[in-house]
């Protein structure tokens, strides 16, 4: 795939996380889940779209789940083997709410997301370092760095946030 159509699907992942309410405790994030060969938008998602303390990425699994009458954790099973997911913020590898986290949710899917796009790695901020990346990539999936738009990523994925003094 050329540059120019992962800068282009991370730009709509950051129209959706546009969406997302402000709140301190949450980064705004947009996420898609893409099939490579034919570049067709599976689903889409962002933070607090579904009921709960909804991430980007479970929000994209949530509604695909939904959509097929199946359960999420069942998604490795229809997935096109070339599916993608680009996500504005690195995924989670922790969740302070006890929710399932991003990386988790990614991994029990098999071997049917190949590559996770991201625009910025996670702010150490709630969680310190996250190690999801290596986890995805000890799994046999390419974690890539969308360049070039971390500065407004990151001005959205905060908003909303109190200033540290």
């Amino acid at each position: 795939m050329a540059l120019s159509i992962h800068v282009d699907y991370m730009q709509q992942a950051l129209n959706l996380a546009r969406k997302s309410p402000p709140k301190p405790t949450n980064y705004r994030v947009g996420a898609l889940l893409v099939e490579r060969k034919t570049n067709t938008v599976l689903a889409t998602g962002y933070t607090l779209e579904c009921e709960g303390n909804t991430h980007a990425e479970q929000s994209c699994f949530i509604k695909l789940a939904k959509e097929h009458d199946i359960l999420e954790e069942q998604l490795g099973d229809i997935l096109p083997k070339e599916t993608v997911l680009y996500t504005t913020v690195e995924p989670c590898f922790k969740r302070l709410s006890g929710n399932l986290p991003c990386v988790q949710r990614i991994l029990r899917l098999g071997k049917t997301i190949k590559t996770v796009y991201v625009g910025v790695k996670e702010p150490e901020k709630f969680v310190g370092e996250n190690t999801g990346r290596k986890q995805m990539e000890d799994a046999g999936i390419e974690v890539v760095l969308v360049e070039g738009m971390e500065r407004e990523i990151l001005e959205v994925a905060t908003a909303g946030h109190v200033p540290e003094s």
